[in-house]
């Protein structure tokens, strides 16, 4: 595989760019691959105005050196671009059903690092989410999942059982947020030739 010229990278529901690993990784990136493309956007709570802000983000990005990576609702829209892009794709505790799941906060939610933001999560918005499921991986080879068996909010066994045929590294404990990613960071840098 060519080295990655452009990694994007996709924040969880009421996350964002603030978050402990998307600032850790954008640490290290800056240090040791300067001339790395590299964004983290804000997504807005609607799934089709995030996929249109991303398609739009990345249409001239080249296609065979372009990464993605997400954690939970992230890596739920990291799979469906990854599958999309045929590109290597790193999901940390990937939201499986967030429809399913995310059909219990309808209504107004804040911002997790800045408790004063708030946005509305709207009921159409499951919809759109439904219209996002991926499907069985097409390249499994180019996914990597972390999964920790200690996320409080995903079921580890459904999300390992999404990524069956993925590089998948389950972790003993650990918690949703992954508060130990630094220490599974190499790993996910050597899975998209970073190191």
């Amino acid at each position: 595989m060519t080295a990655l010229t452009h990694l994007l990278y996709l924040h969880g529901f009421r996350s964002s760019p603030q978050s402990a690993k998307a600032r850790l990784l954008a640490a290290h990136l800056a240090e040791h691959h300067p001339g790395l493309s590299w964004w983290c956007p804000q997504l807005p709570p609607s799934p089709r105005a995030a996929m249109a802000l991303l398609e739009q983000g990345i249409a001239a990005w080249p296609r065979q050196t372009l990464g993605v990576m997400g954690s939970s609702l992230g890596g739920f829209y990291a799979t469906w671009l990854g599958q999309r892009l045929g590109c290597r794709t790193v999901v940390l505790n990937p939201a499986v059903d967030p429809a399913r799941d995310l059909a219990a906060h309808i209504g107004e939610q804040t911002a997790w690092h800045d408790p004063a933001a708030h946005f509305f999560f709207r009921a159409e918005y499951i919809d759109e989410l439904r219209a996002l499921a991926a499907g069985p991986l097409r390249q499994p080879e180019h996914f990597l999942a972390v999964i920790a068996k200690g996320d409080e909010l995903l079921d580890w066994r459904e999300m390992a059982a999404r990524y069956a045929g993925a590089r998948l590294r389950l972790l003993e404990g650990s918690d949703h947020g992954l508060s130990d990613f630094a220490d599974h960071l190499p790993e996910v840098l050597d899975f998209l030739q970073l190191r």
